[in-house]
């Protein structure tokens, strides 16, 4: 994170739980916007130095339509935008939801319902 403290236009936190946003907003440009998309459970603690020095916006957004979906998902492919996650059976989940409250998670879980039905049929 080091390395890439500044260099950033925007970011897009998905984060649901109680989490710093400091070092997020370090990775901001002046200028640079962070935007909340998670709902943690609990307030979150808010810096507003560095937001002032650096004209640095935190904003928050519910999840929108299905126009707001298919743009993303535009930009996304065209500046080839991925995500790390790990796909998983059905089968799997009461195991996936273990290692959620152990906490041994790097990635986002995906659920693979095609193959589960085709499986099945």
């Amino acid at each position: 994170m080091k390395a890439a403290m500044g260099t950033m236009d925007g970011i897009i936190d998905t984060v649901s739980a109680v989490h710093p946003l400091l070092p997020l907003i370090g990775l901001l440009k002046n200028n640079g916007k962070l935007v909340l998309v998670g709902a943690p459970e609990k307030p979150l603690e808010l810096p507003v130095f560095p937001l002032l020095m650096g004209r640095k916006i935190v904003a928050g957004s519910v999840v929108g339509g299905m126009k707001e979906t298919q743009e993303m998902i535009d930009f996304a492919g065209k500046h080839n935008i991925t995500a790390n996650v790990e796909v998983i059976p059905v089968d799997y989940v009461n195991t996936a939801m273990e290692r959620l409250i152990k906490t041994d998670v790097r990635y986002r879980f995906v659920i693979d319902i095609a193959n589960t039905l085709k499986s099945s049929s």
